[in-house]
């Protein structure tokens, strides 16, 4: 799976990054993983780093499912970092479904990390 996740517990940020291809069954396997770890906490802010995708491999039944599926907190925010064109819009996509589903607007899409960080009230990247 091109994709791993970190928990920073002292920042209360959960960090998704992907690379390559990512499909359908990557995303659901990394939501899943958040839920059975231990360090997870469902209030934390989540920043979701996909500026070295280069492509999907998601219908948008399945954008949707992911979008929609309900992980963390309402007061939860999530920034998304995508530089291709192609998956800035699926992230926006995505953003619109889980705003409808959960009348929250809890989802950030940018262009750039600084810009996502500051979005999420944090001026710097936890070290890994």
């Amino acid at each position: 799976m091109p994709a791993r996740y970190f928990i920073s517990k002292e920042h209360r940020l959960l960090v998704s990054i992907g690379w390559g291809r990512l499909t359908f069954p990557d995303f659901k396997s990394q939501q899943e993983s958040y839920l059975t770890d231990p360090d997870f906490d469902p209030s934390f802010d989540q920043l979701v780093d996909v500026s070295q995708v280069t492509s999907l491999d998601i219908s948008i039944e399945e954008a949707k499912t992911i979008a929609r599926r309900a992980i963390f907190l309402p007061t939860s925010r999530r920034a998304v970092v995508a530089t291709d064109p192609l998956v800035f819009g699926v992230g926006r996509m995505m953003d619109t479904y889980h705003s409808l589903a959960t009348g929250r607007e809890q989802v950030g899409v940018f262009r750039d990390r600084e810009s996502a960080m500051r979005w999420l009230g944090r001026s710097v990247l936890p070290d890994w």
